[in-house]
């Protein structure tokens, strides 16, 4: 039985909404503020700290940690909710839905409006669930913290070589690393719940499993936009600031 992108995209918000609702409020959405960053200079009063954490959570990129508290269930629930509703998940399935209505991807939904406007609801779709079921359904199962941790000091090859480890490695809810089950097995349960509403020839274990590397894949970059993001957006707010004054 086919389901709606969009509607998939709603009921996986209505969810997460319904049930983030006595979430602690420690997620406020405020603008990004990347120039109030805090450096902690211990860890457990043994060693320095070799990543910041953001003092307002980004619009952008709501993963980045703010802290190292531990996340309760709630709280994860509420981050997959404000992932799949960020600037940096829409602009991505506009991109997505963009770049296949150009290659006439998924065939299956056609052209014009109507066919961009499938191609971006299975996007949207894709990604609310990814959020689901890797930032929250199972990071909670196997105790696992499912935000981003922005490391300091490292030149384009380290940053590079981060954004890929961070695929499979991440941290307990503890602070130590392990693999990242939740989040290699959240992006695979997400393509195999596309296939109710993708066209019929992207139903194949071959086309899921080609999907879900290709997930894998772009997860690399997305993680090295979110490194450099605190420095990309702050160099955005100086810019801004110095336009007003100027026009002043």
């Amino acid at each position: 039985m086919r389901c709606s992108p969009v509607r998939l995209v709603l009921l996986l918000v209505g969810m997460g909404s319904a049930c983030s609702g006595a979430a602690q409020t420690n997620d406020v959405s405020v603008p990004d503020a990347p120039s109030a960053i805090l450096t902690p200079k211990k860890q457990n009063s043994r060693k320095p700290l070799d990543f910041k954490l953001l003092v307002n959570r980004s619009k952008v990129f709501p993963d980045l940690a703010m802290n190292e508290k531990h996340l309760s269930a709630k709280q994860k629930l509420q981050l997959s909710v404000n992932d799949s509703l960020s600037l940096a998940a829409g602009g991505g399935a506009l991109f997505s839905a963009g770049l296949g209505q150009a290659r006439d991807n998924l065939p299956g939904y056609g052209q014009g409006a109507q066919g961009f406007g499938k191609r971006f609801g299975a996007a949207m779709g894709t990604s609310a669930s990814t959020q689901f079921f890797g930032t929250f359904l199972f990071a909670t199962a196997f105790g696992q913290d499912p935000r981003f941790f922005v490391r300091e000091n490292l030149s384009l090859r380290q940053s590079l070589r981060y954004g890929l480890r961070r695929v499979v490695i991440t941290r307990t809810d503890q602070g130590q690393e392990t693999l990242n089950t939740s989040g290699l097995l959240g992006p695979l349960a997400a393509q195999g719940l596309a296939n109710t509403y993708l066209p019929d020839e992207e139903r194949t274990v071959g086309r899921t499993l080609q999907r879900y590397g290709t997930n894998l894949a772009l997860r690399t970059g997305v993680n090295l936009a979110k490194q450099y993001w605190p420095t990309i957006s702050k160099s955005l707010t100086k810019a801004k600031q110095k336009k007003k004054g100027g026009s002043g």
